[in-house]
C-alpha cells in the first residue's frame, strides 16, 4: 500500500508576474444608514506603478475587500501616466495643493533616496523615483495627499522636450509658405 499524504493534492501554479505592483493606501469600512438598518461596504485607495516611471492610483467601493480592491486596480490602470525623471530624480522642485492638503516635492542629488513621509512615499517609490525629498504641509488624509502628490508629478515639466521648442520657436510665414522676413527699425542691426 503506497504511503498517502493527509490532504488532496494541490496544483500548485508559479505565481505570474504582475505588470504593475499595487500598494493599498487606505482601507476604510464605511457605512450607509437605510430604512433597513446600516449597510456596510468597503473603500479602498490602490496605488499602483512599475517602478519605471508609470504610476496610478484609483478609489473604488465594494462590498468586501477583494471586490473593491479589483475595482480600484482597475480604475488606476485608467489613469496611469508618466512621470518624468532627469538624472534619477524629478526635474524641478514643485508644490501642489488638493482639496486642504499641500505637498511640496524637491529634487535630491544620486544615493538620497525617496525623503517622504506616509502616502508620497508610496506614490514615489511606485512612481520608480528613486531620488527625492518631499514635505507634507497641509492635512493628514492619505487620499488628498496622495492625489496633491500625483498633481504635483503631473505638472512637472519635461525638460528635454521644452528646450528644444523654446531654442527654435517657428516664425510666422507669409502666403508662398516661406519664413517672413524682419523688417523695421527694430530689425537689431546697429
Amino acid at each position: 500500500m503506497a504511503h498517502q499524504t493527509g490532504g488532496r493534492s494541490r496544483n500548485v501554479r508559479p505565481r505570474e508576474q504582475r505588470e504593475f505592483d499595487q500598494r493599498i493606501l487606505d482601507l476604510a469600512r464605511v457605512t450607509r444608514v437605510t430604512k433597513g438598518g446600516k449597510r456596510m461596504r468597503f473603500r479602498v485607495c490602490v496605488i499602483i506603478g512599475d517602478r519605471k516611471g508609470r504610476v496610478g492610483y484609483g478609489v473604488a467601493k465594494g462590498a468586501d475587500v477583494a471586490i473593491s480592491v479589483n475595482k480600484a486596480v482597475a480604475q488606476a490602470k485608467k489613469r496611469l501616466f508618466r512621470v518624468p525623471l532627469v538624472g534619477g530624480t524629478i526635474p524641478h522642485a514643485v508644490t501642489r495643493k488638493y482639496s486642504a492638503a499641500r505637498v511640496l516635492l524637491k529634487p535630491a542629488p544620486k544615493g538620497t533616496g525617496v525623503k517622504a513621509g506616509g502616502a508620497v512615499r508610496v506614490v514615489l517609490e511606485l512612481a520608480g523615483v528613486p531620488n527625492a525629498v518631499a514635505k507634507i504641509l497641509g492635512s493628514d488624509s492619505k487620499l488628498n495627499n496622495a492625489k496633491a502628490t500625483i498633481e504635483a508629478l503631473k505638472s512637472m515639466k519635461r525638460v528635454a522636450g521644452e528646450s528644444k521648442s523654446r531654442k527654435h520657436p517657428e516664425r510666422p510665414k507669409d502666403e508662398s509658405g516661406e519664413p517672413k522676413k524682419k523688417t523695421g527699425a527694430g530689425d537689431g542691426k546697429k
